[in-house]
């Protein structure tokens, strides 16, 4: 529990970041908050202080946290012009829980060290229900001391946190998060076009593998999307691309090799193909009935 009253500051107000910006209001820390759109209303309403910039944010803010696409995207807010950087003061403490580059994440972490500030990596997952509900797993990468002060103020945003080593490694862990999720959605799907046109009821047949060992979260909850073809987002397709270009890019530069990985990315680049960079990622699905030529749902 935390026993006083924090500043805190948060830039990336998205349909992730807003939520846990607002875990951290109403858990009455001071907060200090910066977007690049528009500021959410339920924020506005709230005691969070919108600020004029991301350097405005961390120059109130003793402890700022960055929730945003991609790593140009971190790089801008800490670096660029107005950025985080030029509003830090020795002593504080940087946190981004973007799902970036490992390998530019230590870079990051170098430059803010640099300044005499802390830096921890601590990329989530969990996707917008998650964010709402507070259960996210946060995957952090920094030091001991540095995650022991802060992790008070990641149990208001998430439920499994794990340190899991130094700077970088909680992207390490969050790419490989995604290349398991993406792996467990072609499965998933695989097997419901199968046995969908195979002329099961899939439904049926989702219901009975929820009570064997093919039972798994993304057959709960993304088999379920696929049956009933429910692909608002949820976690876009877009963003899923882009952890795993992470994943096979950061995979090219240590030579290892991501087959499953790259086949996964290909289908969601059918998908995007198709106008579907938007979808919910379990929306992968339409890119095997598309070469099966069979839709979940019709007649067989």
């Amino acid at each position: 529990m935390l026993m006083s009253k924090l500043k805190l500051g948060f830039v990336g107000l998205g349909i992730m970041g807003a939520p846990m910006a607002g875990h951290l209001v109403n858990a009455g820390h001071e907060v200090f908050i910066h977007t690049r759109s528009k500021v959410p209303e339920e924020l506005i309403k709230s005691t969070a202080i919108v600020c004029e910039s991301p350097a405005a944010v961390a120059s109130k803010a003793d402890i700022i946290i960055t929730m945003v696409p991609d790593t140009p995207d971190v790089e801008k807010v800490l670096f660029g012009d107005n950025g985080i950087a030029s509003g830090l003061s020795k002593g504080k403490i940087v946190i981004d829980m973007s799902s970036i580059s490992p390998i530019a994440t230590k870079e990051i972490a170098k430059k803010i060290n640099a300044l005499g500030c802390e830096y921890l990596d601590a990329p989530v997952s969990g996707g917008q229900l998650g964010a709402k509900g507070a259960t996210l797993t946060i995957m952090v990468g920094g030091n001991q001391a540095t995650f022991d002060h802060v992790k008070p103020i990641f149990e208001l945003m998430g439920k499994n946190i794990t340190l899991v080593g130094d700077n970088g490694a909680g992207q390490i862990t969050k790419v490989a998060n995604q290349i398991i999720v993406a792996l467990n959605i072609e499965a998933v799907a695989e097997a419901l076009v199968f046995a969908a046109k195979a002329g099961a009821d899939p439904a049926k047949v989702r219901e009975a593998l929820m009570g064997g060992f093919a039972s798994s979260k993304i057959l709960e909850v993304h088999g379920d999307r696929m049956i009933k073809r429910t692909f608002d987002p949820g976690f876009r397709i877009e963003l899923h691309q882009k952890d795993l270009n992470l994943a096979l890019s950061s995979a090219k530069a240590i030579g290892v090799s991501l087959p499953n990985t790259a086949t996964a990315q290909e289908l969601f680049n059918s998908c995007s193909a198709h106008g579907g960079r938007a979808w919910d990622h379990s929306a992968m699905v339409r890119a095997l009935e598309k070469m099966a030529n069979f839709e979940i749902g019709q007649k067989s």
